[in-house]
C-alpha cells in the first residue's frame, strides 16, 4: 500500500473515532449535579440509539443512575440522577433530581424521554474535568455574535 492510501485510511479512522467519541460525550452546563461533576466537565454517555445500535434500554434504568433526558419543562437536555421509580397505568415514571438541587425536577420522566445514561466505572461517572469550558465559551461567543439570548 502506498503512502497516500495509508494517509487516507488513517485520516478516515481518526474522523470515525472522533465522530463516535463526540456523540458519546456531553458538556455539563450547570451546577445542578455538584459535587459529582461540575459545570465545564465532560461526561461519557451510553446512548439509547446510536446509528441504529441500542446501547441500553431506558426501561432498565435504576435508582441512582444519572440519565440525560428531554424535559417538558426545559428547552435543552437535562443530566440528573434517578431518585425514585413508580408505575402509573403500566408506564414507568422516574423521579429525577440534580444532586445539588434542593427539590426533584418538576415533572416525572417517562422512559421515552431518556436519551442517554452517564457511563459509570466502578460506581463513578466517567468525567473529563473542565475541558467543556472551551465548548461553553465558543457557544456563548456565537450566541452573543448572533444575538441569541438563551439563559439556562
Amino acid at each position: 500500500m502506498d503512502i497516500k492510501k495509508q494517509e487516507i485510511i488513517i485520516y478516515a479512522i481518526i474522523i470515525i473515532v472522533g465522530f463516535i467519541l463526540t456523540q458519546h460525550l456531553s458538556v455539563v452546563i450547570s451546577e445542578s449535579m455538584e459535587p459529582v461533576f461540575y459545570k465545564g466537565d465532560i461526561v461519557g454517555l451510553e446512548k439509547i440509539d446510536f446509528l441504529g445500535f441500542h446501547e441500553f434500554d431506558p426501561e432498565d434504568v435504576k435508582i441512582g443512575d444519572i440519565v440525560v433526558y428531554n424535559a417538558k419543562w426545559f428547552p435543552g437536555p437535562i443530566i440528573h440522577r434517578v431518585i425514585n421509580i413508580t408505575e402509573e397505568n403500566g408506564t414507568k415514571l422516574f423521579t429525577i433530581k440534580g444532586d445539588h438541587n434542593p427539590v426533584h425536577d418538576p415533572l416525572p420522566v417517562k422512559p421515552d424521554q431518556i436519551v442517554a445514561k452517564v457511563i459509570t466505572i466502578a460506581d463513578h461517572p466517567f468525567i473529563i474535568p473542565k475541558i467543556g469550558y472551551i465548548a461553553i465559551y465558543i457557544q456563548g461567543f456565537w450566541h452573543q455574535l448572533l444575538g441569541i439570548d438563551e439563559k439556562y
